[in-house]
């Protein structure tokens, strides 16, 4: 290295250790992050595994080691526990289906979620398509109406809906749990910002070759707009397969139409706590669909939120 390129050299260290430290703190947050987020899952599932002995004094590493525990599994599965070979995981995930009907809970929660999905579709597209690529009067003040109704939260309609519904007896039924969110405001915004990346000259040659508005929506937004869509599908049913709190108002005095975060309700504490690892289990399997999904569609979903221009 000659003279004149000494300087040059240590001049540029300086900026490659600030850039190399600059990247470290950045993956030191994000670890963390990711850290808080990840362990209310690791408490859930560890409590899921471990019996009430050890949920209750801490110990038991992740899978629980109490053979008296593995003991009364195998005595409650009615088999001999010196030839039973089970492991004390099981325990509370039995004993979850056994005290409540899970896989009925589970079953509602997919009916209430996915035709809550489809009909938000139905509302959303058209809408979506007339707010990006229509022109009429009022437009720009329909589209600030849809912005606006994002910053009403649940809670503040939640009673003037629970009335209506009361008033033509929909209370305790499926109608009651769908009916309310089938429009999405948040839909029309996101598929409203994905049309508005399609090419006009698409749509003007659907329209040359004949095509209604309808048909257009139907048969060349649609299949354009899948990634979004998927994107709006985890948004969408996310909040409706969690929502613990809207059906916990119209679901009364029907078990039957428990949603799963209702079924949670069968474990509650007693006094000795004795419910904890039951509970945990049923969380367990209420999570398990919502990740898996998360997984198969996690491509899709980041490019629907980056083409629709989500930041």
């Amino acid at each position: 290295m000659t003279d004149a390129a000494l300087p040059r050299a240590v001049a540029r260290e300086p900026a490659a250790l600030r850039f190399s430290t600059g990247e470290a703190m950045r993956h030191a947050v994000l670890i963390l992050g990711a850290l808080i987020v990840i362990l209310p899952f690791y408490v859930m599932v560890t409590y899921s595994l471990k019996s009430p002995a050890e949920i209750m004094q801490g110990t038991g590493g992740v899978f629980g080691t109490q053979e008296a525990f593995r003991d009364d599994f195998c005595v409650k599965l009615g088999n001999d526990p010196e030839d039973c070979m089970v492991t004390p995981a099981l325990y509370n995930y039995v004993t979850a289906f056994e005290k409540a009907p899970l896989l009925r809970y589970l079953f509602n929660g997919l009916v209430v979620t996915v035709s809550i999905f489809f009909i938000q579709v139905l509302v959303a597209l058209p809408c979506a398509y007339a707010l990006a690529k229509m022109r009429f009067w009022g437009r720009e003040l329909v589209f600030s109406l849809v912005l606006f109704c994002l910053l009403i939260p649940v809670h503040a309609i939640a009673l003037p809906l629970y009335i209506m519904l009361s008033k033509v007896g929909l209370t305790n039924s499926y109608a009651a749990l769908i009916v309310p969110w089938t429009i999405s405001v948040f839909g029309i915004f996101l598929m409203r910002q994905f049309f508005m990346t399609v090419p006009d000259d698409l749509i003007d040659a659907a329209r040359m070759d004949g095509m209604t508005e309808f048909s257009i929506i139907w048969r060349v937004m649609l299949p354009t707009a899948v990634p979004a869509l998927l994107a709006f599908a985890i948004f969408s049913v996310v909040a409706h397969w969690n929502d613990y709190f809207w059906p916990r108002i119209v679901i009364t005095g029907n078990r039957d139409l428990f949603t799963p975060p209702l079924g949670l309700r069968e474990f509650k504490g007693d006094a000795d706590g004795d419910n904890f690892g039951p509970m945990m289990a049923t969380a367990t399997v209420i999570v398990t669909p919502l990740i898996v999904a998360f997984l198969i569609a996690q491509r899709r979903f980041i490019e629907g939120i980056t083409l629709s221009g989500m930041k």
